[in-house]
């Protein structure tokens, strides 16, 4: 389970079909980045028209925005082959390119090597299929951070060993937030396929996955997890920007 979320990103160039240009070979080491040149195709809606008023509006050449469920199901066949999860997956404009952002994680976390292989892996199944339309795009590739909530009993599982809290479905008479919800707080202990064990000040207690609402992993400053983990330190949490131990790909 990270404490951070480790990101890389592919530039992609659609015009029907997009191609692919020359990229690093993704074994990013920390302080590095790797670099990827991918050529845009022309598209027809750019281009003036003859004896045309110029170019066509940007904002209608490309078509509907593309679907995530349809690219869920593409992608999600390519993720499991790597022996990774899909955890999320979204579809963002910036300018006159799209930003296609994918979450993997893993039992035992995910590593710059892994994020790099899916990166390729994803972006050679984008560039034979037509979900992302025509318009230029980028592929970002990430690790779930610190605030992503523990909703599948696979979250709990790769959260043993951190402090949590968890809003209750059914009142116990554990502490109640400002908003009046009962919540556990607790050391994630143990996980099953029917729910999980947390430790507080010695006591523990079994909680069916669900009595539980969507879990909350603390920061803890000073915390030593269980050796073999392969968490990020607290200056690695994700702010949002590139830092040097993230694998990005750019023009």
């Amino acid at each position: 389970m990270h404490g951070g979320s480790r990101r890389g990103s592919h530039p992609q160039a659609k015009s029907g079909r997009a191609k692919d240009g020359q990229s690093g070979s993704g074994q990013g080491k920390p302080g590095q980045s790797r670099a990827s040149q991918s050529r845009p195709g022309q598209a027809k809606g750019g281009q003036a028209k003859a004896g045309g008023r110029g170019a066509e509006p940007r904002t209608a050449q490309y078509g509907p925005a593309p679907d995530a469920d349809r690219l869920t199901r593409l992608l999600e066949p390519v993720v499991h082959a790597l022996d990774m999860d899909l955890e999320g997956l979204r579809v963002t404009s910036a300018g006159r390119r799209r930003i296609l952002r994918v979450v993997v994680d893993a039992d035992g976390g995910v590593s710059l090597d892994d994020i790099a292989l899916a990166s390729r892996e994803l972006s050679s199944k984008l560039d034979n299929a037509a979900e992302m339309g025509e318009q230029p795009y980028t592929l970002e590739v990430s690790s779930p951070g610190v605030d992503r909530p523990l909703t599948q009993p696979r979250h709990w599982r790769r959260a043993i060993g951190r402090l949590v809290v968890v809003p209750l479905t059914v009142s116990d008479g554990s502490a109640q937030e400002g908003n009046g919800v009962a919540t556990a707080e607790g050391r994630v202990i143990g996980s099953s396929a029917a729910g999980v064990t947390l430790e507080n000040d010695g006591v523990t207690r079994e909680y069916a996955y669900a009595d539980l609402g969507p879990g909350r992993v603390q920061v803890e400053f000073g915390h030593f997890d269980a050796p073999g983990s392969d968490d990020l330190g607290d200056d690695d949490l994700d702010d949002g920007e590139p830092r040097d131990d993230e694998l990005v790909e750019e023009d």
